[in-house]
């Protein structure tokens, strides 16, 4: 097995079994399509399937699999929608059967590290959702929460809020500066040390660098 693979497998699986020890469903799969393949078999005409914004689920092609399977949309990440109606498409997502996000960090010990501006992607992973599924790359997995912070900061916000156009210090320079902006992307700050109690969540991650 070559290399690269080896330490994704290695690393996944090791991410998996502690996962599961704190109350997920969890799994790894070594490519994307078979993590497409499973994730598309739970999709069903008439089922609410909902997005959280997320770059993985759409790299993934998860939208279109999901309209294909004949499943309701509920995504407010549609173009030319208004403010108002962007926020009344975010609270009905915490009333889908079936909400699709990634993470900004997965711990090797096990727990799931978000940081939201709106506070609806992370509040729909806690509750609300029938069920959730989180799905991220192997690039995502660290080492533990203080690392998890150390990438969210200075990876996936600064990535973020320049593919977002947002005007803060860190979409000019890359870092964080835990600045005051307006547009600060940063605001509500989530660990998942366990399942929350009634939420049915998958954690799946692949042994592929997705996201940012």
């Amino acid at each position: 097995m070559e290399h690269h693979a080896w330490h994704s497998k290695v690393i996944g699986e090791k991410t998996v079994s502690k996962l599961k020890k704190h109350g997920f469903e969890a799994f790894f799969f070594s490519t994307k399509e078979e993590a497409v393949e499973h994730i598309s078999a739970q999709f069903f005409p008439g089922l609410k399937v909902a997005f959280g914004g997320s770059l993985t689920a759409r790299q993934l092609g998860l939208r279109e699999l999901a309209k294909i399977s004949d499943c309701v949309i509920i995504d407010h990440g549609l173009p030319d929608l208004s403010e108002n109606e962007r926020l009344d498409i975010m609270r009905q997502e915490l009333m889908s059967d079936l909400f699709i996000s990634s993470s900004n960090a997965i711990t090797l010990d096990g727990s799931i590290v978000n940081a939201d501006g709106y506070g609806n992607r992370v509040a729909a992973m806690i509750f609300g959702p029938r069920k959730v599924i989180v799905v991220a790359g192997i690039n995502k997995v660290v080492e533990n929460e203080e690392a998890a912070m150390s990438r969210l900061k200075n990876t996936a916000a600064p990535m973020n809020m320049k593919r977002l156009n947002r005007e803060t210090p860190c979409s000019i320079d890359g870092i964080c500066h835990d600045c005051n902006a307006e547009e600060r992307g940063c605001r509500a700050y989530t660990i998942l040390r366990r399942r929350p109690a009634p939420t049915p969540t998958q954690v799946i991650i692949i042994g592929e660098n997705l996201g940012m």
